[in-house]
């Protein structure tokens, strides 16, 4: 496995990969990896012929207020489990690499921008946006692989490379879950043993959700009550949103259709995580 730190490289390996007939797969990721990234790396690696995974923690995808800073690195241990996968590259850029000094251009898709994710985190899907382009632009893969937990950035990212007419196409794994329902993410360290405990309750309210619409549920403003009923259990975790959107759009829907996305996001003590479900 071959660790590329700037664009150039990472761009000459794809480019060899396609003049010798292969496919390309690229994993973007901000490191601290666990089984739902190495879930990506083996959908990468069952789809395409090559598979380069990223490990670059985005400055400008984090409020001033946020967790960059303790944001947790652990490049070393990240690398022995790509290496361990088949991983054919890392790209692990300076943020000096992928913002130039003096950088001023961003991307930004209006309106998806300020919805979900983006209502709490102003700015943040900006930042999602620009470095998703530049490391399309910069690996040129034929597809790149992402979480369906991360549902509301994988909506902007899908409009944006339509809107920029990108040859990438956006591949969508799996949320991977703990054996108690806790979907897998880099900040469920944080949490205490009390807090990951109080964590399953966004597990909780999806399944009573994805139960009540098995059974012909389909007013999402009953689904929501539903689902704001099961944290009134959990005094300790402070709800940001419960919400049922069209998932190409972000905007809140009135009656539960097969495709609608059904997403949480709370407060756990300090940490804050998201959920999700596509109702079937």
């Amino acid at each position: 496995m071959e660790i590329f730190e700037t664009i150039e490289l990472l761009r000459s390996w794809s480019r060899f990969a396609h003049a010798d007939g292969k496919s390309v797969g690229l994993v973007p990721t901000m490191g601290a990896l666990h089984e739902g990234h190495l879930s990506l790396v083996r959908a990468a690696k069952d789809k395409c012929d090559a598979v380069a995974a990223s490990i670059f923690v985005n400055p400008t995808q984090f409020g001033p207020n946020e967790d960059f800073a303790l944001y947790p690195r652990t490049f070393e241990t990240d690398c022995a489990l790509l290496e361990a996968e088949g991983v054919d590259v890392v790209f692990a850029p300076a943020p000096d690499e992928m913002y130039r000094p003096g950088a001023s251009t961003f991307v930004e898709v209006e309106g998806l921008s300020g919805r979900l994710d983006g209502g709490s985190r102003p700015g943040h899907f900006r930042g999602v946006a620009t470095v998703v382009s530049k490391l399309l632009i910069a690996a040129e893969p034929d597809q790149a692989f992402f979480g369906q937990k991360d549902a509301a950035q994988i909506a902007v990212i899908r409009r944006m490379v339509n809107d920029l007419g990108l040859p990438a196409e956006v591949v969508v794994c799996p949320i991977v879950r703990e054996p108690d329902g806790l979907a897998m993410s880099s900040r469920n360290r944080y949490l205490s043993r009390d807090e990951r405990q109080q964590a399953l309750v966004l597990n909780r309210a999806l399944r009573a959700v994805e139960a009540a619409r098995s059974t012909g549920q389909r007013d999402t403003a009953q689904l929501i009550a539903l689902a704001t009923a099961k944290f009134a259990h959990e005094p300790g975790v402070k709800v940001d949103y419960i919400a049922a959107v069209d998932w190409a759009t972000l905007l809140p829907i009135e009656t539960a259709e097969p495709g609608t996305l059904f997403a949480v996001a709370a407060y756990v003590g300090k940490t804050r995580l998201i959920d999700n479900i596509i109702l079937r």
